[in-house]
């Protein structure tokens, strides 16, 4: 009798075991989960918001222009940021009286309805990095006005894919 309840127990530690290394490899090298801590995304994220991020996204794939990411904030070196993928490598982006311009070209989808007040650039991104600026362009801290001004595709932890709570959705 005390055979097969040891047994079970040792069943049931192993299946626990398992499932946690598993929950942790995920959570590592597949996805990630975070909470949206400002309103520099709205109205696609919206502040408070959680979030899964896809972190197997650029394995064999590059960011593409209007993919909204995670990365390590360039200035600090740890902090973690969500926003859009606007300005591609090699790309020259710039900002005058509420148009984003691409190569001399006006970008036809800015992902937002919102008309931004500050001009900036020109900019040319270097190979490897990316510019990066939030839905809600008058309350966004962005590549506009960092003193690194571009994220490197190595800081980039994945792309948001959905958010879970409290208004579920796939992001876009």
């Amino acid at each position: 009798m005390k055979r097969k309840i040891w047994k079970e127990i040792r069943s049931d530690v192993v299946i626990v075991l398992v499932a946690l290394a598993i929950g942790l490899m995920l959570n590592k090298f597949v996805i990630a989960n975070a909470q949206v801590p400002s309103s520099s995304m709205e109205t696609t994220v919206m502040a408070g918001d959680r979030i899964f991020v896809n972190r197997l996204s650029y394995v064999f794939a590059e960011p593409k222009r209007g993919d909204i990411v995670t990365f390590i904030y360039p200035d600090d070196g740890e902090t973690l940021y969500l926003k859009r993928v606007m300005g591609l490598p090699g790309e020259t982006i710039q900002g005058k009286n509420g148009t984003i311009y691409i190569d001399g070209q006006p970008l036809e989808k800015d992902f937002t309805q919102e008309v931004s007040r500050d001009d900036f650039g020109p900019y040319t991104v270097p190979a490897d990095c990316y510019f990066m600026m939030g839905d809600n362009r008058n309350d966004s801290w962005d590549s506009r006005y960092w003193e690194h001004t571009f994220v490197e595709k190595a800081d980039i932890i994945g792309r948001a894919v959905f958010s879970y709570f409290p208004h579920p959705r796939v992001l876009k």
